[in-house]
């Protein structure tokens, strides 16, 4: 029997390569997306261990946030950048999952973070998730969530409007894009607790910082943010 399944996996791996998105390699396990060498390369912050990380610096004198931590730096010509593109416009949910893992593991080993009651993906706008069929940001937050069994709030905040991509947008541009972009849904969702809001990408902040200060007009809320990766400038 294990002969046959050694032919098996033989045979559907000559029809179905199953190689690493980084080097091209076959010789990795069906569930993995990188191998050891291409994993080894993503670039860690080390941001969820360390308080006054360059993270939360961001956020001085913007918003009130209890704890910040992202997991990986991310620039353009870089391997998570892929990943990410495939993650986001080709339907690779697959590969969010891994991502969020990854996000999982960082957020879990960080030693802080405590008292977190519920968690918010950054909203996307319905017709732009519509059309992505998912978002990004809840399927990486959903991982924390069930890790710590908490529960994951998709409807208490909502972003009313469509804005354009902000990737090349100045920082006044990218603050000015984000004025009464979110609203607050649901309040009781979210009245008196410390929430965890949790989103792919920081660059400049302010996408988190619209999100945010609707969380924090809720009465007795507390927020602390969680990204997967923080732009390298």
């Amino acid at each position: 029997m294990q002969q046959l399944k050694k032919y098996y996996q033989a045979f559907t791996h000559l029809f179905y390569p199953h190689n690493c998105l980084g080097c091209y390699t076959d010789t990795l396990p069906d569930h993995q997306f990188l191998c050891a060498h291409c994993f080894s390369t993503l670039p860690e912050t080390g941001f969820f261990r360390q308080p006054g990380n360059m993270m939360e610096k961001i956020f001085y004198g913007r918003l009130p946030v209890q704890e910040a931590g992202c997991a990986y730096y991310f620039n353009q010509d870089a391997l998570l950048h892929k990943l990410i593109l495939l993650f986001k416009y080709q339907g690779r949910k697959d590969i969010g999952d891994f991502l969020g893992n990854l996000l999982l593991s960082h957020f879990l080993l960080s030693g802080r973070f405590r008292n977190i009651e519920a968690i918010v993906p950054l909203p996307l706008n319905r017709q732009k998730e519509l059309a992505r069929g998912y978002n990004q940001s809840a399927i990486l937050a959903a991982k924390i969530a069930q890790a710590l069994q908490l529960p994951l709030l998709t409807t208490a905040v909502v972003r009313k409007k469509f804005t354009e991509t902000q990737t090349k947008k100045s920082r006044v541009d990218r603050w000015e894009n984000m004025q009464n972009i979110f609203e607050i849904a649901d309040a009781s969702q979210l009245v008196g607790k410390h929430i965890l809001l949790v989103d792919d990408i920081i660059t400049t902040g302010a996408t988190l910082e619209g999100c945010g200060m609707e969380i924090l007009n809720v009465p007795g809320t507390k927020l602390s943010l969680a990204t997967l990766a923080i732009t390298v400038h």
